[in-house]
């Protein structure tokens, strides 16, 4: 009787010892679920922003007025594809090359400098391999040509486009100066895009992530922009007060955007909704087409201005 006593005393005193460390256990398992779940949390939240970003900055890229005209037209049972450059750097002529199109067609070019009161142009496509290439004569930075293809095959002749195409010239930008500007920006973006998603799920690194969206677009925007600008079109800054370039004010709006969230959120860490604000306004600022309303030269007075 004493025995089996002894026993039961001996094994509730062993529950009493092992319930603390049991529970110590349980509350150490929640606490690295919990983390566990914040880590999940945050990678989703970070392959989410980086796809918004990369999805962004194609757009842009896509709908600027520097991107390439692309197309098809079928001429007397021939199909054409075509993809007429709207870019180009200053020094040497640029090339407008109609792909595979030696066997289907013949083409001609007519071109003239942009707003001026010049006689057109016309030049014939030369064969080169499979392509018919042409070039245009190079142009000062912020020079603009406009232009029309013309192909004609069977008797039959096209202009591929209903207005003229615009090539913009522009000087040679060092890639020691152009990929960290690109780099930056995309940078930027992505942190801006994290910052409104952190602020909106009242996350804790809202501040520290705005610190971080802040200084990367200015390095990337308000330092590198301005040196990526004076290299292509021979001007740091062609946006208000000087002048009227849209890449550079909007540059402007958003840095001045972020620069307030900041403020905001290092007096109070609970004003989460001016890092939205600034997120969403870079975002506004992202979907404009890049290079709209840039850097023209203007024939006439030989200076740089903005573009309509």
């Amino acid at each position: 009787m004493l025995n089996k006593f002894l026993k039961l005393i001996n094994y509730y005193t062993l529950l009493l010892f092992l319930a603390p460390i049991q529970n110590d256990l349980k509350a150490k398992q929640n606490r690295e679920r919990g983390h566990m779940n914040k880590k999940v949390k945050s990678t989703i939240i970070w392959i989410f922003a980086f796809i918004f970003t990369v999805a962004i900055a194609v757009y842009q890229r896509m709908t600027g007025p520097t991107y390439p005209v692309r197309g098809k037209v079928e001429l007397a049972g021939e199909k054409l594809s075509y993809r007429l450059v709207r870019s180009s750097e200053s020094g040497e002529p640029a090339d407008v090359v109609l792909k595979e199109a030696a066997e289907k067609a013949t083409a001609t070019i007519r071109f003239k400098r942009l707003n001026t009161n010049d006689a057109w142009t016309e030049k014939n496509f030369t064969i080169r391999n499979e392509d018919l290439v042409v070039e245009l004569p190079s142009q000062p930075p912020a020079g603009k040509l406009e232009y029309f293809v013309s192909v004609t095959h069977g008797g039959k002749t096209i202009e591929l486009t209903e207005e003229p195409v615009v090539i913009r010239f522009k000087g040679a930008v060092p890639d020691f100066i152009l990929f960290p500007h690109i780099l930056l920006m995309f940078l930027a973006m992505l942190f801006s895009t994290r910052t409104g998603i952190e602020a909106l799920i009242k996350g804790e690194k809202t501040y520290s992530y705005t610190k971080i969206t802040l200084v990367l677009f200015f390095l990337g925007g308000m330092i590198l922009g301005p040196i990526v600008q004076k290299y292509a079109f021979d001007a740091f800054w062609t946006g208000w007060p000087f002048g009227q370039d849209l890449t550079d004010n909007k540059t402007l709006f958003a840095f001045i955007a972020w620069v307030i969230a900041y403020v905001r959120l290092r007096k109070n860490k609970s004003n989460r909704g001016w890092a939205i604000a600034a997120s969403v306004i870079l975002l506004l600022v992202y979907l404009i087409p890049h290079s709209m309303f840039g850097s023209e030269l203007d024939y006439g007075t030989g200076e740089i201005g903005t573009s309509d």
